[in-house]
């Protein structure tokens, strides 16, 4: 049975889109799965774990959509701002970071908020969550990195940057982990904590993703795709991608090679198929044209039953004009009302004066 990829994609113009891809044939085929427009502003981040979807948007909300019911599960409302970064451990737990410097830890069984951490002193720009589950990264406009601990929700760690950071990721083996600030790709290891190299990118970098241990996929403000070794902390392939600039990069593995998806300001979504050992110039697998100015993007990986089903029941291949069906809507909203654990572990406490009675 052909392996079915789900793509999600979010957009200035306030929907999120959803794609299936046949992936049995030289040239994939997009199906559109779903169009949403539940947010009421632009969508800012999205993620997708094996049986939920999540978009967060400028209006303040996440919303959450249930792919095994087909149904749009509810929205969660703790953040006092823009929702900045989301990003699932496993299907067990979704972290999320806004404008107002909360990190916030969701359960995904019942939705509830678990933790809410004052983790930065302006917004929280990137989060990142180490592949064991108990460590996290965060970076803000306060311009520190911080490390936290998730089993009791407390900083581990706090480094002054001399730049406010926007993306912070973990290798897949968390043995390294990129500060991205601006045009720079800052390359650290966990185990002495200390940078190992730097890359500089022609234009600012607007996502980067790790495709295994050593290789990173890098896109930023213009319309090319540039791959880096981060053990050698040097470039070692390129390739033009859209007509303007990408917005975002995310992969997949399959059998024997790799799947890099991109999306961009001109509205298209593409596939490349990549080879790790050769890396010469990527294949397009196929591509899809939203028609929307993007903004986001994450690759779903469905359960083999999962997959079953949604063969069943997929729509054919639609084109742009076509109607597209919405996710059905469930009269459920999340409101997540647990106490917010201030952090603030680096500024010492100022002693009270006393009452001299005078």
């Amino acid at each position: 049975m052909a392996a079915v990829l789900e793509l999600v994609a979010g957009s200035y113009e306030q929907i999120t889109f959803g794609y299936q891809m046949k992936t049995d044939e030289k040239e994939w085929t997009a199906k559109a799965e779903f169009t949403h427009h539940a947010h009421i502003a632009s969508v800012s981040a999205v993620a997708a774990c094996e049986r939920f979807v999540v978009t967060g948007s400028r209006d303040e909300t996440i919303q959450v959509y249930d792919m095994k019911k087909r149904i749009e599960h509810g929205a969660l409302l703790h953040h006092d701002g823009t929702i900045t970064c989301l990003e699932f451990y496993g299907t067990s737990h979704l972290l999320s970071g806004g404008e107002d410097g909360l990190l916030c830890v969701w359960s995904t069984k019942k939705w509830e908020c678990m933790k809410s951490i004052k983790a930065h002193k302006g917004h929280v720009t990137s989060l990142s969550v180490h592949p064991s589950g108990k460590l996290a990264l965060s970076v803000g406009t306060d311009k520190t990195l911080r490390t936290w601990n998730l089993i009791n929700g407390r900083s581990a760690f706090i480094k002054n940057i001399k730049q406010n950071a926007h993306i912070v990721r973990w290798s897949p083996d968390g043995d390294r982990f990129v500060v991205v600030m601006n045009d720079k790709v800052i390359i650290y290891k966990l185990e002495t904590a200390s940078v190992t190299g730097t890359i500089t990118n022609p234009k600012r970098i607007s996502s980067v993703k790790f495709l295994n241990n050593s290789i990173l996929a890098v896109a930023g403000d213009d319309e090319i795709v540039r791959l880096c070794d981060v053990g050698k902390a040097k470039w070692v392939c390129e390739f033009k991608a859209h007509e303007t600039r990408v917005k975002a990069v995310d992969s997949v593995s399959m059998d024997d090679y790799f799947v890099v998806v991109t999306a961009s300001n001109d509205g298209f979504i593409k596939m490349w198929k990549i080879h790790l050992e050769e890396l010469e110039s990527p294949t397009l697998l196929g591509e899809v044209n939203t028609t929307a100015r993007l903004t986001c993007l994450a690759v779903r990986r469905p359960s083999s039953v999962q997959q079953q089903i949604a063969e069943e029941e997929a729509p054919q291949a639609t084109t742009s004009e076509e109607p597209v069906p919405e996710l059905p809507r469930r009269k459920r909203v999340q409101i997540a009302t647990e106490e917010v654990v201030l952090e603030e572990e680096s500024r010492p406490k100022k002693k009270k004066k006393k009452n001299s009675g005078k």
